[in-house]
């Protein structure tokens, strides 16, 4: 690993009672890494105490986990990153291996899932929500993990220079995994210790706003990267509808000849020309999505997967 650049990012809002800790667990386990802390618009010390234990500071105005994410791919430069919550419930010890699995089987992304030691970590109502949102995710665009919303992975530079990050806050997570797995890129899942919080640290994450809000981005990008299987799934229900209201008028009109409910069959042709209006705007939304994925491909392959690894293979 002593041949790769390793940078651990470390994003913030008021944890100045876990930073230090952090800064100095990853300062022991990846000594030759850049430490980087993307503060997100602070009240307390966090920042300073921060700059004090040996760390770099990345100060991010634009609030939101995923801003501040986003900040952090695009200024810091890497072969390797570490993506790590600053609340010191991640176990560091871990990140030498985690990097080391990362390099010799050629991953992108790899998440570390979590793995409780105590019951207050992990509370049940969060514990259900990412079951849910996982499986809602994996059924929508396939493989998937069993901890999509872990707050700790490692990436590859490949990885995090094809990767443009749209979601503001804690529903990061989902847009990271659905990225690789749109990509089809290598990825695995490692399971890591996850603790308490220290005393004197609260949660930012609300369950049922943060979890109505992750739950809304996978919708979106279920539209923007399926958009037939989405406008078909419009289809077949303004189809459906249509069918099962044009039955009854069929029967009157074989029975007796006349339309007596005019409004009714105006209706059913409405609701056909809507379902194949939206039949259309999949067919044309899915050629759109199949240019974008491969121009998200390209600047994939555009990227050096390290010069040990380039060396490597020249040898």
């Amino acid at each position: 690993m002593e041949n790769f650049d390793i940078a651990v990012l470390i994003p913030c809002y008021n944890e100045q009672a876990a930073i230090a800790k952090v800064v100095a667990d990853f300062r022991l386990s990846l000594p030759a890494a850049r430490i980087v802390v993307l503060d997100n618009n602070s009240s307390d010390r966090t920042a300073e105490i921060a700059l004090q234990a040996g760390a770099e500071i990345v100060r991010v105005s634009l609030q939101g986990k995923g801003n501040a994410v986003r900040r952090g791919f695009a200024d810091i430069d890497a072969d390797v990153y570490v993506l790590v919550d600053g609340d010191d419930t991640y176990e560091a010890a871990a990140a030498p291996g985690l990097i080391r699995k990362l390099i010799e089987e050629r991953l992108d992304m790899l998440v570390g899932a979590r793995r409780d030691q105590q019951a207050a970590a992990y509370r049940p109502g969060h514990r259900l929500g990412n079951m849910l949102l996982t499986r809602c995710a994996g059924f929508l665009f396939g493989r998937s993990f069993d901890d999509m919303l872990s707050g700790y992975r490692v990436f590859s530079k490949r990885y995090v220079h094809s990767f443009a990050a749209h979601a503001h806050g804690f529903e990061i997570e989902t847009e990271l995994a659905v990225h690789a797995l749109q990509l089809r890129m290598p990825v695995a899942e490692v399971d890591t210790v996850y603790g308490v919080r220290p005393e004197g640290s609260h949660s930012k994450l609300n369950t049922w706003r943060d979890g109505w809000r992750i739950l809304c981005t996978i919708a979106k990008l279920f539209k923007a990267e399926r958009p037939l299987l989405f406008f078909s799934i419009g289809f077949a229900l303004a189809e459906l509808l249509s069918l099962g209201l044009a039955i009854p008028l069929f029967q009157t009109y074989l029975e007796t000849g006349m339309v007596p409910r005019f409004p009714t069959a105006i209706l059913c042709v409405a609701l056909a020309l809507l379902g194949f209006l939206l039949l259309a705007c999949g067919l044309i939304l899915d050629t759109v999505t199949r240019g974008r994925v491969e121009a998200k491909h390209l600047a994939y392959l555009s990227v050096s997967r390290g010069a040990a690894v380039d060396s490597g293979d020249r040898r």
